[in-house]
Order: C-alpha cells, then sequence, then structure tokens
C-alpha cells in the first residue's frame, strides 16, 4: 500500500488537495474519481523520512478501538434509517485519523458502485477480519445490519479484554525476568572482576562455588559479542522455524505445556471459539462456515487444526458435538453441553454459556497468575544476587578471619 499526493477539481470547480492510500496510481486515481475529482496531479509519496514521520504513522495505524466504535455507530445509524453510503460517507468525515478516513471513503465509493457492504469491507482485511465480513454478509442475507453490527461491537469489545488481560498479565513477568538478567549481568561483568581480582592476589584456597562464578565472569568479559551474535542468531532461526508449518505446530504444542500459562492459553482459546461460534450463529450463520471461519480466526495452530477436521466431519455428516470429542484439547464438559444444545435446538445460547464460563476462568487464572509470579520472580532475583555476592564475600569473610 502507497499513499499518493493529488491536486484535483471537484464539481464545483474548487481546487483540492490531500493523500490517498492505494495499491498503484491507477486505483488511487480511480477511487479520486468516483468521489467526483478531476485528477489534474497525483505523485507517490516518497518513502522514509524523519523519525517524526514514522512516529506519525504509528499514530495514524486502525485499532481495535476504532473498529468497535465504527460498529456501534453504523448500528446506531442504521436504526435511524441512513442509508449505508450515507453512513459511510459521514464516518469518513469524523474519522479519528487520516488513514481510517481513507477506508470508510473506499468503503462507501464501493457501496456506491453497487457493491454489497461485506464486498467492500473485504478489500480491506487488515481493518476487517474474515470472520468480521462473514457476519456482515449473514446480516445482509437475514437483513438485521443493525443487529450484526451491534453484536460485532459487543464482540470485539470481550475479546479485546480478554485478550488485553491475558497480554497485560505476562508483561509483569518478562519485566522482572529482563531485570534479573539485567542485574546478573552487571554484577558477572563489573562487580565480581573487581572482587576476583584481590582474591587471586591472595596464596589462600578458593572455593569451587567461587571458581565457577568467577569463570563464568570471565567467560562472559572475554566473549560477551560471540554470546550475543550466537543468541541473536539462535532468535532468528527459533523465528523462521516458527513461520514453517512443522514449525508453527511444535511451538503452538509447546506453548500449551508451559505451566499455569499453558492452562490460561487453552481457556483463552476455548473461549474465543465458543464466542465465535455463539455470535455467528446468532447472525444467521450456518455451523459449518461458522467453524471454518472460527478455524481461521482462532490464532492458534492447534485449535485451528482441531477446527479444520472438525468441519470435514460435520461435511460428513457427524454432530458438532461428536466431531469435537475425539480431541483431547477440547474438554469433555464443552463437548457434553454442546450436545445438549444440538438436541435441545439451542446452540447459540448454550455456546454463549461456555463462553461466560471461560471468561471467568481466564480472569480468576490471570487474577492468581500474577499473585503467584509477582512474589516468585521477586525471590528468584534475590536468590540470584544473594548466591552471586555470597560466592565472592564468603571467601573475603574467611580472608579476613584469617589475620
Amino acid at each position: 500500500m502507497a499513499i499518493y499526493e493529488y491536486r484535483a477539481i471537484d464539481q464545483e470547480g474548487n481546487t483540492r488537495e490531500g493523500t490517498i492510500d492505494a495499491v498503484n496510481a491507477d486505483l488511487a486515481i480511480g477511487a479520486l474519481q468516483r468521489r467526483g475529482l478531476v485528477i489534474s496531479s497525483i505523485d507517490e509519496q516518497k518513502k522514509g523520512g524523519t523519525g517524526i514521520n514514522i512516529s506519525i504513522n504509528f499514530f495514524d495505524r486502525i485499532t481495535n478501538e476504532d473498529v468497535v466504535m465504527i460498529s456501534r455507530q453504523i448500528t446506531s445509524l442504521f436504526e435511524a434509517q441512513v442509508s449505508a453510503l450515507r453512513a459511510f460517507r459521514l464516518l469518513a468525515t469524523e474519522a479519528r485519523t487520516p488513514k481510517l478516513a481513507n477506508v470508510l471513503t473506499e468503503v462507501g465509493n464501493d457501496i456506491q458502485g453497487g457493491s454489497p457492504i461485506s464486498t467492500a469491507l473485504s478489500k480491506h482485511p487488515k481493518v476487517f477480519s474474515n470472520f468480521y465480513v462473514n457476519m456482515v454478509k449473514a446480516g445482509e442475507e437475514s437483513g438485521k445490519l443493525d443487529e450484526t453490527f451491534s453484536f460485532l461491537a459487543d464482540y470485539l469489545d470481550r475479546n479485546y479484554e480478554i485478550t488485553s488481560k491475558t497480554r497485560n498479565a505476562l508483561i509483569y513477568p518478562a519485566f522482572i525476568m529482563v531485570t534479573f538478567i539485567g542485574v546478573m549481568v552487571l554484577m558477572l561483568t563489573v562487580i565480581i572482576p573487581n572482587i576476583s581480582g584481590m582474591l587471586s592476589d591472595v596464596n589462600q584456597g578458593i572455593p569451587l562455588y567461587t571458581q565457577i562464578i568467577i569463570g563464568f565472569s570471565n567467560f562472559l568479559i572475554k566473549y560477551w559479542l560471540l554470546l550475543v551474535i550466537a543468541l541473536a542468531a539462535g532468535g532468528f532461526f527459533l523465528y523462521r522455524y516458527g513461520q514453517t508449518e512443522v514449525g508453527a505446530d511444535v511451538m503452538s504444542r509447546a506453548k500449551m505445556q508451559v505451566p499455569i500459562l499453558g492452562h490460561v492459553f487453552r481457556q483463552l482459546y476455548l473461549s474465543r471459539i465458543a464466542d465465535n461460534l455463539a455470535t455467528m450463529l446468532g447472525s444467521g450463520v450456518q455451523i459449518l462456515r461458522a467453524l471454518e471461519i472460527t478455524a481461521s480466526v482462532v490464532g492458534d495452530r492447534t485449535y485451528a487444526h482441531i477446527l479444520t477436521q472438525a468441519s470435514e466431519d460435520v461435511k460428513s455428516g457427524l454432530p458438532v458435538s461428536e466431531a469435537l470429542r475425539k480431541y483431547d484439547e477440547i474438554p469433555g464438559i464443552m463437548v457434553a453441553m454442546m450436545k445438549i444444545g444440538e438436541e435441545t435446538g439451542n446452540m447459540g445460547s448454550i455456546l454463549q454459556t461456555i463462553a461466560k464460563f471461560y471468561r471467568r476462568e481466564i480472569n480468576n487464572s490471570v487474577d492468581t497468575l500474577v499473585s503467584l509470579i509477582e512474589p516468585l520472580m521477586i525471590v528468584a532475583l534475590a536468590v540470584g544476587v544473594g548466591f552471586l555476592l555470597a560466592s565472592v564475600l564468603i571467601p573475603i569473610y574467611n580472608l579476613a578471619s584469617s589475620f
């Protein structure tokens, strides 16, 4: 996607200047012409620039909150009997950022050209996900677009709240871990060498554990560059491995095996699956299509494979509960409740109940995780620093006691 600067004349003869995002110049010209502008000049904006420009581009990004706000505003406009074209035109004029305004304007232009709303939205996959587009398509088919956008806003709010809470719960442990490593490296490269030099000048035996610490300190000082290169190379290859099919599967399953954290991740994905299915079924999406869409947006390879295979089994005639029963990653209670939903014809509300249950479980698990990790990391930091200090202070104490 490139940014083009244009100069044009509108239908009233006024000169207009501005920028537009487009894949190429032809598409940019077409979008401007659909607005009723006569192009006098258009040039691609040069890339690069200062750090200020980079910062501005970062803040110009479209966030989850923007999509939630758009969904709620569209709901209100549709309830007020405002047409889809007029609604997107109004939203474009009130957009928070120029980038969002361009997206909404292009959606409005496509609607004016005769495209359904879902098709217009599908041209912007970075803003409107596959799940979002299919929900809108279902709303178009059922004639309940206002309800659909309301469902989407509520869903995005719930999903963002759960995901952000889980992510934020991991920030503090990561900060403590980075601090721990930083303190240890500082002591090994600055404090330990000064003290070890004093011990080496004395003709007294040094304990084995102190010799190990001093040896590791010398290694770190002499080969720190080699160590940094090795860690960077290891991180790069691990990242590339995670981009492969096999690597992504391995890392997904490894993530689930991490004590405590693995349980939180499983609850997060189960909540997302139940919430997605409940929202789509409530908007009229067929269960088979709902499974396929959920597989593409669940955010985990293991559960994506499960849902994809389950959709194939459903095509073969199996009920959803039976298709999911054979996977250990799907809890038995979830399968049993879905079976009840199938028997009573009330699958949507059953899935909503499951989603609420797992949201509560995630909140409880995250709160427990934070309350446990905080003291554990502090204790680990204290023990590590204490061990390093003791390994060098004890020989010094013994040396002073010998006089």
